[in-house]
């Protein structure tokens, strides 16, 4: 069965082309997935935590990053009341059903990886 033939299965009304053009349009953004993928394998994070978890990324768009992920309700900020203050992050109930999507992304990636490893010993 190609890897493919599955999605023609799928009910017109499940997942209208729309719906998921809006979900992209959420997750777009070259840091989103990288601090989404944080915040599943270890939540609640701070935000220096996400700095140190991505040290590519710089803290004035990691800031800018985490405030749309959570006008968007995929984050959730956390402040504490106490001296010094601090904030976390988390996922919102919602958004942690990506963890799905995030498991098959991760197993794609080790196939085609060791696919792509393998292709390049048998040139």
């Amino acid at each position: 069965m190609p890897p493919d033939s599955h999605i023609a299965d799928w009910p017109a009304s499940a997942c209208s082309i729309s719906r998921v053009e809006h979900a992209l349009r959420i997750l777009r953004g070259r840091w989103k997935l990288l601090i989404i993928h944080h915040l599943l394998v270890r939540r609640p994070r701070r935000f220096s935590d996400l700095e140190r978890a991505i040290p590519q990324v710089t803290q004035k768009m990691l800031v800018r990053q985490l405030r749309a992920l959570e006008s968007d309700g995929v984050v959730r900020r956390i402040v504490y009341d106490e001296m010094p203050p601090h904030v976390e992050y988390e996922l919102t109930p919602a958004s942690t059903e990506l963890a799905t999507a995030f498991y098959a992304l991760h197993d794609w990636a080790e196939r085609s990886c060791s696919a792509a490893s393998g292709a390049g010993e048998a040139a």
